[in-house]
C-alpha cells in the first residue's frame, strides 16, 4: 500500500500541495508546522532600485499595500510559483529561476541595485547587486502535539524548506518519533541535510516545485 504524504508547509501552500497529491489518487496528511504572518515594513524610495528580488510567493501574498509603489520594478523570481503569483499581482517578471536562489543570483541580469523582499528568516543578505533586504513576512512555529506527530509514522514527509526540515527533526527528538518509520522527500540537498540522519530514506526533487517533489518520492517508492 502506498504510504500517506505528509504536507508540512504553511498555508496556503499546504492545501495546494495536498490537493495536488489527492488528485493523483494518493492520501495527504495536512500538518502545517508554521504559520505565515505579515510584518510591518517601511517602503524605501523606489528610485534607489532597478529591480525586485522575490524568493517566495509569500512576499507578494503578505507584502501588503507597500508593494504598490514598487510594482513598476522588474522582478527576479525564484521558482515558477513565485513568478506566477508575481505576474498575477501585476509585476513584470524579467527572470524566473527554476532551481534555487543561488543559481538565479549567479546569472547576469544586468541589475545593479535590487531590493530583496522576503521572510524574516531569510538566507540571502545584502551585498553585491542586492543593495537592501527587507523582511515583509514571518514564518511562526505552530504547536504540534505528540498525537499529531505520531500520525506521520509510516508516511513520506514533504519538506519544502530547511526550516521545516530542522523543525521536523526537533519535533522527532521532543516527542520520541521513530525516524526510521518516516521517509523524506526534500526540495533540495540542502533541505534534506537540514533534516539530519536516521530517516527511512531521503529523496531529493530535481527542481524546487511540488510536481518534482512528489515525482521524486514516487520514483523512490517504485525504484
Amino acid at each position: 500500500m502506498t504510504p500517506d504524504f505528509a504536507v508540512l508547509r504553511p498555508e496556503p501552500g499546504n492545501a495546494a500541495t495536498a490537493v495536488r497529491i489527492e488528485a493523483l489518487g494518493l492520501r495527504a496528511i495536512r500538518l502545517p508546522l508554521f504559520e505565515i504572518r505579515a510584518l510591518d515594513w517601511t517602503v524605501p524610495d523606489p528610485a534607489g532600485f532597478d529591480a525586485l528580488l522575490l524568493t517566495s510567493a509569500n512576499a507578494v501574498r503578505f507584502g501588503g499595500a507597500g508593494l504598490d509603489s514598487l510594482r513598476h520594478l522588474p522582478v527576479l523570481a525564484v521558482g515558477a510559483r513565485t513568478a506566477e503569483i508575481s505576474r498575477a499581482a501585476g509585476f513584470d517578471v524579467m527572470a524566473a529561476g527554476e532551481s534555487d536562489a543561488a543559481t538565479l543570483l549567479a546569472g547576469d541580469h544586468g541589475i545593479a541595485r535590487a531590493l530583496h523582499l522576503g521572510g524574516r528568516d531569510r538566507s540571502i543578505e545584502e551585498g553585491g547587486w542586492i543593495t537592501q533586504a527587507i523582511a515583509v513576512y514571518a514564518s511562526e512555529p505552530l504547536p504540534v502535539t505528540a498525537v499529531q506527530l505520531g500520525a506521520l509514522e509510516g508516511s513520506i514527509a514533504l519538506l519544502h524548506s530547511a526550516r521545516a526540515a530542522t523543525r521536523l527533526g526537533e519535533l522527532a527528538e521532543e516527542h520520541g518519533l521513530a525516524r526510521p518509520s518516516i521517509a523524506i522527500a526534500a526540495f533540495s540537498p540542502a533541505v534534506a541535510s537540514a533534516a539530519g540522519s536516521g530517516w527511512k530514506w531521503i529523496a531529493t526533487a530535481a527542481a524546487p516545485n511540488d510536481a518534482a517533489l512528489i515525482e521524486a518520492a514516487c520514483a523512490r517508492l517504485t525504484g
